[in-house]
């Protein structure tokens, strides 16, 4: 990600907001300044990190846009792969071999009598080295002398410049005490990412059917780790663009300013993730129970819907989100989640049934394969209807149970309320 002294110069501020100047990605002369430093680095396939620092240096020159060459480069660096250069002795061995052997240097005279070169010539004989390889490899341990042995993507000038753009955006979030987002559709990645970078998060489902997040910054005063939290923090943000409609409001006070400014982003920007989504089906057995129910009626078994991860419940620092939903078509409300528990890790068993027991749902059937080590026992405590499956689910059995589920949960439906009311008149 970008250092702040490579975002505090793209930064704006107009009375209380704050907001970012992108780079136009269609602008010619910085898609050629992209593709020469994309080549530049390119040509340094195989060579130390010194060296490509060095070319960059000369690249820059004089120039006076060197705060976005420097960024440039910053992305290209980020996403490629650096490696020591491989050595049978550690480098700390060869150093203090080396080292071992007093004071050296590089000119001798009467007070400094022993050379630098006759000491490495003296050690690689000993080590059966030749002495140019052992002065590769006596700091190929260092950072700087690392190797580059995978630029990463296939960059085009155009997925640089956007990339520098999103790394902006992000980059802002160090300086954040507070967020807030509002997400409407396709949200399942972006509860992923909030528990992978271990975010610290109060969800709450708005009156629209949204789900609204408040998420504490870096420089929350409930944050303790601020370096590596604000790394964490800025690093989600990706995560955000994975969403269909979302507006993302942020609390920030970067070093120029003396006070809170707000920082706004929503799904209109012209941001592009690089993050990758996860694939419709986490298993094959959901794949298989919506391939099942689908067979002759499509989404549809009677007046029963099925939709995939459609509803989140929110459970203090986490979440949990549901297989699928069935929703009822005569009525939108009666909803009968579905979770299928076939997966054998302990971990993972161990943290879906503490989940299960804290959501306390009533309206939430688990199907449970009876190849793993649990029995109803596991969730006594729970307020879930719990079915145990052989090698599937059996849809048949699934339906009566939502049908029982619903009944006890929503009474009659519609139509059955409205032919008592009938029948009573």
């Amino acid at each position: 990600m970008l250092t702040g002294d490579l975002i505090r110069p793209r930064l704006r501020v107009v009375g209380l907001s704050l907001s970012v100047a992108w780079v136009n990605e269609d602008d010619p002369v910085l898609q050629q300044t992209a593709n020469d430093l994309i080549a530049l680095f390119d040509n340094h396939v195989d060579l130390p990190r010194s060296s490509w620092e060095h070319s960059l240096e000369t690249f820059i020159g004089a120039r006076i846009d060197y705060v976005l060459l420097r960024g440039f480069a910053k992305v290209l660096t980020d996403a490629a792969v650096f490696t020591p250069t491989p050595s049978l002795i550690p480098p700390t061995i060869l150093r203090e071999q080396v080292f071992a052997r007093g004071p050296a240097f590089r000119e001798t005279d009467l007070f400094h009598p022993q050379a630098r070169q006759d000491v490495i010539e003296h050690v690689a004989s000993a080590l059966d080295l030749a002495p140019e390889n052992l002065t590769t490899l006596l700091y190929a341990d260092r950072q700087v002398h690392y190797l580059l042995t995978d630029p990463g993507s296939r960059w085009t000038a155009k997925a640089l410049l956007a990339r520098y753009n999103l790394e902006l955006a992000r980059g802002v979030l160090y300086w954040a005490s507070h967020m807030t987002i509002e997400a409407s559709s396709n949200y399942k990645d972006l509860w992923h990412f909030m528990k992978l970078f271990k975010l610290m998060f109060v969800g709450e489902r708005t009156a629209t059917g949204s789900y609204r997040i408040d998420l504490d910054g870096p420089i929350s005063p409930f944050v303790s780790s601020t370096l590596r939290y604000g790394r964490q923090f800025a690093a989600f943000l990706p995560a955000l663009l994975l969403c269909d409609q979302w507006q993302m409001q942020a609390e920030v006070c970067p070093p120029q300013s003396q006070r809170f400014l707000t920082y706004q982003l929503d799904h209109t920007s012209e941001l592009r993730t690089h993050f990758k989504g996860a694939g419709t089906f986490d298993s094959r057995l959901e794949a298989d129970f919506a391939s099942a129910f689908a067979t002759k009626l499509g989404e549809k078994r009677g007046h029963w819907l099925l939709s995939r991860e459609s509803d989140v419940l929110l459970l203090g620092d986490t979440v949990m989100i549901p297989d699928f939903t069935l929703i009822d078509e005569r009525d939108e409300q009666r909803k009968v989640l579905v979770e299928i528990v076939g997966f054998w890790h302990p971990e993972y068993l161990r943290r879906k049934v503490e989940k299960v027991r804290s959501a306390q749902c009533s309206h939430l059937l688990l199907l449970v394969s009876d190849h793993l080590n649990l029995t109803s026992h596991a969730f006594e405590d729970s307020a879930s209807e719990v079915l145990f499956f052989h090698e599937k689910p059996v849809i048949k059995e699934v339906m009566a149970l939502v049908e029982g589920i619903a009944l006890r949960e929503y009474g009659p439906p519609p139509q059955q309320q409205r032919k008592r009311a009938s029948k009573r008149q």
